[in-house]
């Protein structure tokens, strides 16, 4: 457990806030001592294979269920008639299905989430798991008969959803957690000269900058390589992470990404580095924007 003095020096140390210490026993349950097997199930979590996180596909289904049971409970109470009970009651066993995996893959992405975003996640996420408790206790009720109680159940459960939803929004647009960190990056068109080849180390990750924007530079193997620095998953210098066979890892979070077209190799990272063309000419490294725009 790390331990911080405070800041008058009196030796007197904090404890950690609690959402700190939750974060670190899950990543340290959920990366398994870098198990590769525990690599592979993260990069699913994630979302690595689709190239978004798979967390935002799977909330719209709870969402969506949740909904359109409110929907049936509606017309169950003013037509009075079994079918709507009966949809009622599936969709919240449909939105509940869909609940728990949205629950595995937000774990996995919270426990990547920087402050002072993380807490802000953690009461997003243990709203969404009271609102589940809610619409579980609901489909209970009514299985008993107590179709009223558990219409009650299903609007606060709904109730409390909404109000996740409403955080987890604050958590993309304010925190711009789960955003693309590339993406509004201005990358040359044309052919600019960045560096004189001969103060490109081999094997040293390397950053230049174009009109301000960071570019990363490696030369591997005698082959050499082009990305933009700023890490996609939190906008880590990617210059300071460490070569990886034939990637680049961040040094926030080890997102490995590949160094010859950018493609996340492993996450939390769901979303490909923009990858650059690069030559050298006239003993200069010069570097323009993938004419395939290839990311």
């Amino acid at each position: 457990m790390a331990l911080d003095s405070d800041d008058g020096g009196s030796g007197v140390v904090r404890q950690p806030p609690m959402d700190e210490k939750l974060q670190k026993r899950l990543d340290k349950a959920l990366y398994a001592g870098g198990n590769v097997e525990a690599q592979k199930l993260r990069n699913f979590l994630n979302g690595t294979w689709l190239g978004e996180p798979l967390h935002v596909v799977l909330t719209d289904l709870p969402i969506g269920a949740w909904t359109a049971a409110m929907f049936f409970d509606f017309l169950d109470l003013v037509v009075d008639r079994h079918e709507f009970a009966f949809a009622a009651d599936a969709s919240i066993g449909v939105g509940l299905a869909g609940a728990a995996g949205a629950a595995a893959t937000g774990l996995t992405d919270w426990s990547d989430v920087d402050p002072p975003a993380r807490r802000l996640g953690l009461i997003h996420g243990l709203m969404n798991l009271g609102g589940t408790a809610l619409f579980a206790i609901s489909l209970l009720l009514r299985r008993k008969q107590y179709r009223k109680s558990g219409r009650a159940a299903s609007v606060l459960g709904f109730a409390v959803m909404s109000y996740a939803a409403h955080l987890g929004g604050k958590l993309v647009y304010d925190h711009r957690v789960g955003v693309d960190r590339t993406n509004g990056l201005v990358l040359p068109d044309k052919f600019v000269p960045v560096l004189p080849e001969s103060q490109l180390a081999d094997n040293k990750p390397t950053q230049v900058t174009v009109d301000g924007v960071p570019i990363l530079l490696v030369r591997r193997a005698g082959r050499l390589f082009a990305l933009a620095d700023t890490c996609s998953h939190f906008g880590a210098p990617l210059s300071d992470g460490k070569l990886v066979d034939n990637c680049i890892e961040c040094p926030y979070h080890a997102s490995r990404f590949d160094l010859m077209d950018g493609h996340v190799v492993n996450g939390p990272a769901v979303h490909p580095q923009p990858c650059l063309e690069v030559r050298v000419l006239a003993g200069q490294i010069e570097v323009r924007k993938s004419p395939l725009g290839a990311y």
